[in-house]
């Protein structure tokens, strides 16, 4: 089995690519000489290619995408084109004009995008009854101090990556329509910045969210934390039951990395995505418009 690493923008496919060698050969494309040069000291036998034209052309059985988000679609249609499996690093897109261009491809059934802790073992099991809950709460916290001091700026950029608000937001909007599921909209949304000045978006977020099923939820987004771990907290007229996503010894475990290729290599042997894509633009649907609202 062959995987291609087609970009490395963010940390993710770092952390893809120590479950996937353990499965596969991998083949690599990434412009960033730096990234390039850790990824194949890490990854010694990998096979690294000039252009993403040439990576796709050895006809990889799977694809992880994951270049800045202006480019996700013009990437994502090449993919598509071979009919490989593909997993997209989150978020798939961060702003209206490029979740425009994502509608106008043709996503078929073994593409997946979704923030890893769907896929963490600690909330993977989790199930509620709508009918049986008052509202939902999602908690991210995640610290985005490196930001403020330049790394990976199109990341902090809104008009870019979209911000704190859309790259740890989709954290907790993922897990609460794993949960609720698509039929979703985004009531209300606020950001700020509280520590880091540095930043180009914000380092605090909160959105409002409305099921058509009746249940609102909140998603609050710190991005001033000594840890990183993430709670759903479900609200009912009998009392409240709170689930904590962490790291723990094994985070590639815990916070759903492992999990979630799993899924990618069970798609590249045939299988759907796990996560319908009613889903996943859903999702992206409610961070755009947050990062409407705040803009």
């Amino acid at each position: 089995m062959r995987v291609a690493l087609a970009g490395l923008a963010t940390s993710h496919p770092f952390t893809d690519a120590r479950t996937l060698a353990r499965h596969a050969d991998l083949l690599v494309w990434e412009e960033d000489p730096e990234r390039l040069s850790r990824f194949t000291e890490e990854h010694p036998g990998a096979k690294v290619l000039p252009s993403l034209a040439a990576l796709l052309a050895a006809e990889p059985d799977g694809v992880v995408l994951t270049v800045p988000s202006p480019r996700v679609p013009g990437a994502l249609a090449a993919v598509l084109d071979t009919g490989a499996a593909c997993f997209v690093n989150k978020p798939a897109v961060a702003t209206r004009a490029q979740l425009n261009e994502l509608d106008r491809l043709r996503i078929h059934d073994r593409v997946l995008s979704s923030s890893v802790l769907r896929f963490a073992p600690a909330f993977a099991g989790l199930r509620v009854d709508p009918a049986d809950v008052l509202a939902v709460r999602a908690t991210v916290r995640h610290d985005v101090g490196l930001w403020a001091g330049g790394y990976n700026a199109w990341q902090d950029t809104p008009g870019e990556g979209g911000g704190t608000l859309v790259t740890m937001g989709i954290h907790g909007v993922e897990l609460l329509v794993a949960l609720f599921g698509p039929d979703v909209r985004l009531a209300g949304a606020a950001s700020a910045t509280r520590h880091y000045a540095g930043l180009r978006s914000e380092d605090t977020g909160v959105m409002a969210l409305r099921w058509d099923s009746g249940v609102t939820g909140t998603v609050e987004i710190l991005g001033v934390s000594d840890e990183e771990s993430y709670a759903v907290t479900v609200h009912r007229r009998g009392g409240t039951d709170t689930v904590v996503i962490e790291g723990g010894d094994d985070h590639v475990k815990g916070l759903g990395y492992e999990g979630t290729i799993e899924a990618f290599l069970a798609m590249i042997g045939g299988a759907p995505s796990p996560v319908p894509w009613a889903q996943t633009r859903a999702i992206l649907e409610v961070l755009v418009a947050a990062r409407e609202t705040t803009q």
